[in-house]
């Protein structure tokens, strides 16, 4: 729950086998401390509607007990593996459902948009993410899975991109917030024209 000063997000990589969610707290100055982080994971040979009932009745309680102000959620995109995009969809799905159900504003983000706003490019690995992730919270080492780590970028994403459309000094922007602002900036030029 967010105090006068922050700002609480939680980020959402949607998965049906392993559900990263984070839980970060914004404050002033675009900073962002850890809150919780865990990795929810559904058992394969499970029946489906078993899979996603875990998974959401999960997120529910979390939701419930730590009361996001907004919640992230990475955007599913195509890939090869139809297995993999069906299961995303359909935890994000869920997610959707709960956001609307307790009230919550939802944003989605790209994985590209998530990549370039902690590293500064839209290219970066998993790796790169995890170790960024861990800088920008004080962490030791980049949480596990990576699942865990992204889902905390998605949070980081979504709080800095609010953050980053009040800052009027371009120079007071961290170099990842100066490139995720460049690039967010040409995506809405190039909507516009």
């Amino acid at each position: 729950m967010s105090t006068a000063h922050s700002t609480r997000i939680l980020g959402i990589d949607p998965g049906l086998t392993r559900c990263g969610v984070g839980v970060v707290d914004l404050t002033a100055g675009r900073k962002v401390a850890l809150v919780e982080v865990d990795v929810f994971r559904s058992a394969p040979e499970a029946a489906l509607d078993e899979r996603i009932g875990s998974i959401g009745n999960r997120i529910d309680a979390l939701i419930a007990r730590l009361k996001p102000d907004v919640i992230a959620l990475e955007r599913v995109f195509a890939d090869v593996n139809v297995r993999s995009v069906m299961g995303t969809a359909q935890i994000s799905g869920v997610v959707l459902l709960l956001a609307n159900r307790h009230g919550i504003p939802i944003a989605m983000h790209t994985p590209t948009e998530v990549k370039a706003a902690v590293t500064g490019s839209g290219k970066a690995n998993k790796e790169q993410v995890g170790k960024m992730v861990a800088k920008i919270l004080g962490l030791a080492e980049a949480p596990k899975p990576a699942d865990a780590a992204d889902s905390l970028a998605i949070a980081i994403c979504h709080g800095w991109k609010g953050a980053g459309a009040a800052v009027s000094q371009e120079s007071a922007l961290t170099p990842a917030q100066r490139a995720w602002h460049a690039a967010a900036t040409a995506a809405a030029r190039k909507r516009e024209g």
